[in-house]
């Protein structure tokens, strides 16, 4: 549906850090991406060589802030300076391979609205490569910027 162009415009995430090659589908409860920067040399996450397993969370990151800007378009908000949102905590994560630079294929990124209201939502999220799962848990995102910056909280998404 979207391309890394349209997926760019709409996170703060800009050249090589934009991970996410396209959305394949989504809806107001969930969003699946695909990636193929894991095989980049100059992926911005890479250290010593090596692309480890736990960035997965920082393409499910993605794909949450790109979950949430279509969600507010779709509610008639587009065009509209989209909320920063922060990574606020991951709880039950489980890591099933030790590298996402090691995968020949394109990842899958899916990422699903368990709760939240305006200010807060929780996801779940996985990475696979075809039908092996690779990386999963949940994640908190806060939206309210001000208090999250006030409080020092988590990473931008």
């Amino acid at each position: 549906m979207l391309n890394r162009a349209a997926i760019a415009q709409r996170i703060p995430h800009q050249g090589s850090m934009c991970l996410l090659e396209r959305v394949v589908a989504w809806d107001q409860g969930a969003i699946e991406c695909t990636a193929t920067s894991h095989n980049d040399g100059d992926n911005p996450l890479r250290a010593h060589g090596r692309l480890g397993i736990a960035c997965g969370i920082e393409y499910a990151a993605q794909a949450m802030a790109v979950h949430g800007a279509l969600c507010a378009e779709s509610a008639g908000q587009a065009g509209e300076t989209p909320r920063v949102g922060y990574l606020a905590s991951v709880r039950s994560v489980d890591l099933h391979a030790q590298r996402l630079d090691d995968v020949a294929g394109a990842l899958t990124v899916r990422a699903g609205r368990l709760m939240g209201d305006d200010n807060n939502i929780v996801y779940s999220f996985e990475i696979a490569d075809g039908a092996r799962l690779l990386l999963a848990g949940r994640a908190t995102v806060v939206l309210d910027a001000a208090m999250a910056e006030r409080v020092g909280m988590g990473n931008r998404t």
